[in-house]
């Protein structure tokens, strides 16, 4: 399932026929790379070949999601890139999303910046990676590529599997139907997932694309986040890349609920 989901956070919305036999990476470069020139004009299509899209959208696709993160990155003023982004989710390649402030019981609450999903996970890979260097790709010298790939990919697939736990949570609630589902953040805190349903259960949710099993102290992280955020919750869930510590899966019952990479394969 690692090797679907990352295969996914790229190709995701494409109709390539992808050979999982083949590494990512030598995928990437026969589909992608090699076939620059083609697909450079399919995306341009799809953006309607609009610079200032273009930079909205590279702002997005390696940031924090926000905004204003994004409008910085792209070096426009907040009414331009509110314009932009206004059009870019009727053109059905980001949406907006909102923090789940409602189930925070914090007093002094102020609005935060909105974040932004792509659409299609191909869509957000094209301007990770491809759109801000094309000059070398064009040219067939990938080497930038291939470096810029490598720091960045497991940051990169942790947001398509923070995306795909939702859907997860989703999946599995499906007798208790959801209420509300989404993240909370502010200034301070990010918590990947919270969720509540017609039957009143809050959920707060962690998620960890990495190498290492997840700890014990990720769950304290978790409790610490929701308390400092004032939010009740009834049921942690851990999703995690590499699966738990001992420790951590000693703890699993009613208000502990842990999912590894595998557990994704019900989605399929």
């Amino acid at each position: 399932m690692e090797q679907a989901v990352e295969y996914f956070a790229v190709f995701g919305g494409t109709d390539f026929q992808i050979n999982p036999k083949y590494s990512l990476e030598t995928t990437i470069e026969n589909y992608v790379l090699n076939k620059y020139k083609y697909l450079r004009n399919d995306v341009n299509m799809l953006v309607t070949g609009k610079d200032e899209f273009s930079s909205i959208l590279t702002g997005l696709a390696l940031g924090d999601r926000r905004t204003n993160s994004a409008f910085r990155r792209a070096n426009v003023e907040f009414d331009e890139g509110i314009s932009l982004v206004d059009e870019l989710c009727k053109l059905n390649i980001l949406k907006l999303e909102k923090s789940l402030q409602s189930m925070s019981n914090l007093e002094d609450q102020y609005t935060v910046s909105e974040k932004l999903l792509f659409n299609i996970p191909f869509v957000r890979f094209w301007f990770a990676f491809i759109s801000p260097i094309f000059k070398g790709i064009r040219d067939g010298n990938y080497e930038e590529f291939e470096k810029l790939f490598q720091n960045r990919k497991a940051e990169f697939t942790e947001t398509i599997f923070e995306q795909l736990s939702h859907e997860l949570v989703k999946f599995n609630l499906k007798d208790d139907s959801i209420y509300s589902i989404g993240r909370y953040w502010d200034d301070d805190i990010d918590i990947d997932l919270l969720c509540t349903t017609k039957k009143g259960v809050a959920i707060a949710g962690s998620c960890k694309y990495t190498n290492s099993k997840v700890k014990k102290s990720e769950l304290n992280n978790l409790k610490q986040k929701c308390k400092d955020a004032k939010i009740n919750v009834d049921t942690f869930m851990l999703f995690s890349k590499s699966g738990f510590s001992s420790e951590l899966k000693s703890q699993k019952g009613e208000n502990l609920k842990l999912f590894t990479v595998k557990s994704l394969k019900s989605l399929i």
